[in-house]
């Protein structure tokens, strides 16, 4: 049997206590952390409190302009997960896909409108239900790359027609072969993991 371009990411453990975070994750926190205690340095330093209290307020009113966007993100996740069907996932997005999977996935990035809050989300519900990385990595590049909500709203009024067909033309390929490369690459990367714990 070929082997499909698209890889499956692992499930993740069913039940949360045996849940552990990895090592990239706590590298990305680690590098998260030093970087607001840097900036939080420099802040101090040239406005003093002030400065503190209104980069405090600045953050604070951002993350409540967008928590309703990660509510409802975040619980479409979770209603996806549990409404669609993990053969259904399996066939059209799945390891076994193959270029159909990374085809519909480009195709479904390309036409679902929405920001990144809504979307992020979404697409790890799709991972826990069985999709494949190829085509969800396919389904961000055609909604970062191709996205008709906003080539229609943004990119036709401003740049105009020829401009937009040129690039949408020229990018056309890209979310399929970025797709195929993630795979291949997240495969491998798998394989040097397991041969490290070795």
């Amino acid at each position: 049997m070929p082997e499909s371009p698209a890889t499956q990411a692992p499930t993740p453990p069913s039940s949360p206590e045996k849940r552990r975070m990895n090592p990239q994750q706590l590298l990305s926190y680690a590098i998260l952390l030093v970087a607001v205690a840097a900036l939080a340095a420099v802040t101090w330093r040239s406005r003093g409190s002030s400065g503190l209290t209104e980069a405090g307020k600045a953050g604070g009113g951002l993350f409540l302009s967008v928590l309703p966007n990660l509510i409802l993100g975040f619980t479409l996740a979770g209603l996806l997960q549990v409404v669609l069907p993990r053969d259904a996932i399996a066939r059209w997005m799945g390891d076994g896909s193959g270029w159909r999977g990374l085809a519909f996935g480009s195709v479904a990035g390309m036409l679902t409108p929405g920001g990144p809050f809504t979307h992020f989300p979404i697409l790890a519900g799709f991972l826990r239900a069985g999709a494949g990385v190829g085509p969800v990595a396919a389904y961000i590049a055609g909604w970062a790359l191709l996205g008709l909500n906003r080539i229609v709203v943004w990119e036709i009024p401003i740049l105009g027609w020829r401009f937009v067909l040129a690039r949408f033309v020229a990018c056309l390929l890209i979310p399929p072969t970025c797709g195929w490369l993630t795979g291949h690459l997240y495969r491998f990367a798998n394989f040097l993991a397991s041969r490290s714990q070795v």
